[in-house]
């Protein structure tokens, strides 16, 4: 038997397959799976500790002193980071800080320049 998701209107499970649509018999919608995957995906937002946008290649400065996890030293608060990548997962941001090397950093813990 084929589970399939709730319906995103009304949270009922007692959805089913009308062609390639879902639909909910208890409030009537009916919506395509494969373009509710794609929407989501491309819904991914990362924001910075204030709340703004950031973008592959933006500058941001670390907002707090940082442990760096192996090693006995600290990223202090106000090192600027350049030319940043976003990346999926728990750390967000791939960088390469002067001094320290490549780092993997996350997004609540810096502001954008």
């Amino acid at each position: 038997m084929s589970t399939l998701p709730n319906c995103p209107e009304c949270n009922s499970t007692y959805t089913y397959e009308d062609g390639s649509l879902l639909v909910c018999p208890e409030c009537a919608h009916e919506w395509n799976p494969a373009s509710e995957t794609e929407h989501n995906d491309s819904d991914k937002v990362i924001k910075d500790a204030n709340g703004n946008i950031l973008n592959d290649g933006d500058s941001v400065s670390i907002i707090k002193d940082l442990k760096v996890k192996g090693s006995s030293s600290v990223l202090k608060i106000g090192t600027k980071v350049k030319n940043i990548r976003l990346v999926e997962g728990d750390h967000d941001i791939d960088c390469k800080i002067d001094g320290f090397g490549a780092m993997k950093l996350k997004s609540e813990f810096v502001k954008k320049v």
